[in-house]
């Protein structure tokens, strides 16, 4: 049986209507796990519609796949491994599951010995890296903070000056611990920005800047080739990509900053939402519940976005995070066998902050043209020790935008009206702590897993960011002979002869 085709000619109601027709929808449409609660009831879901992708979802073997995810099989087909990254919580194949411990545990005696002064007096941390090895850390360094930590860290991913020259003239480079995150210990960018670094060290009179480089990476012998001592090097496996890579010795800087126990705090939360991914039937399971309404809005309302709005300042990175997640994993036009994928691949993941965002964006959300799923995050505790009305404000905004996403508001002056029906999620977190932050990243992972599977695609590769590369490399190397007339202007125009 077609079951997108079944997908495609379900009735559609009108959120109003659904909430009138059922009493009972936010109970049967709201979930809790791990401290946070997850609300689906101002989708579009209904009982019809779940059993018709559950149905999709067995078809599409999901239960299998997501054991084969779990139990360490040979998944990422194009390239021939397997994607680990749930190993690295303590689900997984049982020699990778105790390599990664053993791994952990070497991160952990680091981080002790340099807080007993092994690499001299540290106050500064510059970590660098791209992609996956800086979007993670520095989410769960700028979501966990709470402001008397021991030492400042500065993240640096662009390969602009500007982002790393106003470090350097902050920091004391005598007390500064440079970290360099690439999992293949060739990212050109990031050695770029670590041979600047070690450049001013040197200007800055550090005797020996190697000795005060860690190395986070899959390929350790590069990094000892580069200078650096093994027993400052911190390996983790092949098998966890780049982009679920936090959970592994890419959070090196962020146990270092934060301490062992938050991060530890992170993979007992992660761990929690894996179990209830792997355990949970498909019409209770969080993720494959999320990835439906996806499939819902991209496929059949033809939604080509998806909007993220925290309203909390700590989670302001959030968006930026998923971008990578979601649109690196699932923005293919191929399926895992090769053929041509004939659907909506990932939707353009977008958003902001809240209540910044109001200002800004919800015209169009409200009003315009374009229909776009909205997800609201919210965290119960507040961040911060201000009068309560900062706090009660915020969260009573955000439950406002979605009621008013949903109910619109008919006038005569059709300037003044709001069509309404528009969907929305909303995750409201207990608190913003390690294990919540740990739990809410591994929905968002087994969500976009959700999604490939249910497309058919491979979510572990990204042969999409080499081409860019390839061609930047050529133009450093002076060969234009493959470039066009305008890209030819353009390097001229920047660079004359």
């Amino acid at each position: 049986m077609d079951h997108w085709n079944a997908i495609e000619t379900q009735s559609a109601s009108t959120l109003k209507n659904l909430f009138e027709a059922d009493p009972e929808r936010t109970e049967q449409f709201g979930f809790e796990q791990s401290g946070i609660y997850f609300d689906f009831s101002k989708t579009h879901m209904d009982s019809a519609l779940l059993e018709v992708f559950q149905k999709l979802a067995t078809d599409r073997n999901l239960s299998k796949q997501i054991e084969a995810l779990t139990s360490g099989v040979t998944i990422n087909t194009s390239e021939g491994r397997a994607a680990e990254h749930t190993a690295e919580r303590g689900i997984g194949a049982e020699t990778s599951v105790e390599n990664a411990q053993l791994l952990k545990n070497r991160m952990q005696a680091l981080v002790q010995a340099i807080e007993a002064s092994a690499l001299g007096e540290i106050e500064h941390i510059i970590h660098l890296g791209i992609g996956g090895s800086a979007l993670g850390p520095e989410l769960l360094l700028e979501a966990l903070k709470i402001g008397d930590e021991k030492y400042q860290t500065a993240v640096i991913s662009n390969i602009d000056g500007c982002a790393l020259e106003p470090v350097l003239e902050r920091f004391d480079a005598q007390k500064t611990l440079l970290v360099i995150a690439s999992k293949s210990f060739t990212t050109a960018e990031t050695f770029l920005n670590a041979r600047s670094v070690t450049d001013w060290m040197t200007e800055q009179g550090v005797s020996d800047p190697f000795g005060k480089i860690v190395a986070l990476t899959a390929m350790p012998d590069r990094a000892v080739e580069w200078g650096i001592d093994e027993s400052r090097i911190l390996p983790f496996s092949e098998t966890v990509g780049g982009r679920y890579s936090l959970w592994s010795s890419i959070g090196f800087s962020v146990a270092l900053t934060l301490g062992v126990e938050v991060f530890n705090d992170l993979l007992a939360g992660a761990a929690e939402m894996d179990e209830h991914f792997k355990q949970t039937p498909f019409d209770q399971n969080i993720p494959v519940i999320a990835a439906f309404c996806d499939q819902y809005y991209s496929q059949v309302r033809n939604c080509e976005t998806r909007a993220v709005f925290a309203y909390d300042e700590r989670l302001r990175l959030l968006p930026d995070y998923l971008q990578q997640l979601e649109m690196e994993s699932n923005g293919k036009s191929v399926l895992a066998d090769g053929k041509p994928l004939d659907r909506h691949s990932s939707p353009i993941v977008w958003g902001g902050v809240g209540t910044d965002a109001q200002h800004a964006v919800f015209q169009l959300l409200h009003q315009g043209t374009h229909l776009v799923p909205v997800e609201f995050l919210a965290v119960i505790e507040p961040g911060h020790s201000l009068a309560a009305e900062h706090h009660l404000g915020l969260l009573l905004n955000c439950f406002a935008q979605s009621a008013a996403l949903m109910a619109g508001k008919t006038s005569d002056d059709s300037n003044r009206n709001y069509p309404g029906d528009r969907p929305s999620t909303t995750l409201l977190l207990d608190d913003l702590d390690g294990r919540t932050l740990g739990a809410l990243i591994a929905f968002y992972e087994h969500r976009t897993f959700a999604n490939a599977v249910l497309l058919g695609i491979n979510p572990f590769d990204q042969f999409g960011v080499e081409l860019g590369k390839e061609m930047a490399n050529a133009l450093l190397a002076g060969d234009s002979n493959q470039m066009d007339a305008s890209t030819e202007a353009l390097k001229n125009r920047a660079f004359p002869a």
